[in-house]
């Protein structure tokens, strides 16, 4: 298919940006996962041998030593900044574009987000910029990846050794990907993936996991997603901790569904790499896209124009989903701006937030509806 593909101007069934969560197979597999759960004489709702085996299954994929499953994305970055002794007095470097729980969880645990800026290309954690905000009190970075583009966790990590810094790797969105030949959420001192709808790995309703080597680390995950209860030693709190379990539907549902996962990363792969070949005439006439590769998640595809909005209602008007997901860099949030420096700039983060649109990409879609998101997108364009 070439640039000149044109999309036709009758109307059309529209290209939803999201995709069905839970299609006739998905309804049938969620609704065997609450009978299985309900129906078994153990009656372990959370926390059971399915989330066991669940953690054992996203261990096998990723490598990771330890895997430790717990209530959602969120809850996960709070459990891993805990684990790593993060409080009061300590500053933790986060981007400065991206979700807001990587701000809100390190003011949760007591601690002051530090935001460095991104590069406006790749919208992920620029190293330079965050190695000129660390100071005495600099603990651990929090490096995210975001949309198609993995982190520099290379980068991250010499930054961190050469600092003794905490790494802690956002890689919500990654599950599946890989980098130098090493599972997206292994390459920090600690990581996580969320299974929240949208995700990958996505399932209906909210969870996440936290990944480590560090046996102790794992231990006090452990320890503090039970309110601070040793799993063995029953109800004796040894530290105030959090109610952050794991549901046993959703664990029986995710390992109902994981001989099927692949083939829904491959199909999220190639849509993004098609759209990319599509996009690679038109970064001369001013349309950023990511760059085919291996070495990339396939969450949400973000196209980067100066003309975003005016592309938005274009992709409308043909009946095409797009979503912004960050219109504000995180420093410029009113919960985040008491601790962004007076006349602090991170332009990168916000040429990303004035730029950035997502087409859809899902495994749902048809091949007529990549063809005509990015013939739409081609169009505007022409």
């Amino acid at each position: 298919m070439s640039v000149v593909d044109s999309v036709p101007a009758v109307a059309a069934a529209p290209v939803p940006y999201a995709g069905s969560l839970l299609d006739p197979e998905a309804r049938a597999l969620l609704l065997g996962a609450v009978y299985e759960v309900g129906t078994d004489p153990e009656q372990a709702t959370v926390l059971g041998r399915r989330t066991a085996e669940w953690e054992r299954q996203v261990g096998l994929r990723s490598g990771a030593g330890h895997v430790i499953a717990c209530a959602s994305g969120t809850s996960a970055l709070c459990l891993a900044l805990r684990a790593c002794r993060i409080g009061p007095g300590d500053e933790v470097i986060v981007p400065a574009f991206g979700a807001e729980p990587l701000a809100s969880t390190v003011l949760t645990v007591g601690a002051v987000p530090v935001f460095a800026d991104v590069h406006p290309a790749t919208m992920v954690m620029d190293v330079a910029d965050a190695a000129r905000r660390l100071t005495g009190r600099t603990r651990a970075v929090v490096p995210a990846h975001t949309f198609t583009s993995l982190a520099d966790m290379r980068g991250v990590r010499q930054l961190a050794d050469a600092h003794g810094l905490t790494v802690i790797e956002d890689a919500a969105v990654a599950q599946e990907a890989t980098l130098a030949g090493r599972a997206a959420g292994t390459w920090g001192d600690v990581g996580l993936y969320s299974f929240f709808p949208a995700k990958p790995f996505g399932m209906p309703g909210e969870g996440a996991a936290v990944l480590t080597d560090d046996a102790e680390l794992a231990d006090t995950v452990r320890l503090l997603r039970r309110h601070g209860q040793a799993e063995a030693h029953g109800p004796v709190h040894h530290q105030v901790g959090y109610d952050s379990g794991f549901d046993e539907v959703q664990a029986a549902y995710q390992l109902a569904r994981l001989a099927t996962q692949d083939a829904r990363i491959a199909r999220r792969a190639q849509i993004s790499t098609y759209y990319s070949e599509r996009f690679a005439p038109l970064r001369e006439r001013g349309l950023g896209a990511p760059a085919p590769g291996d070495e990339r998640c396939h969450y949400v595809y973000a196209v980067r124009t100066g003309r975003r909005d005016a592309l938005a209602r274009h992709l409308a008007s043909r009946g095409v989903g797009t979503r912004v997901y960050y219109p504000l860099p995180l420093p410029r949030l009113p919960a985040f701006a008491p601790y962004a420096p007076a006349g602090a700039r991170w332009p990168g983060a916000e040429r990303a937030s004035a730029t950035h649109v997502a087409l859809p990409l899902h495994p749902g879609l048809t091949e007529s509806q990549v063809r005509r998101s990015a013939g739409a997108v081609c169009e505007f364009f022409d």
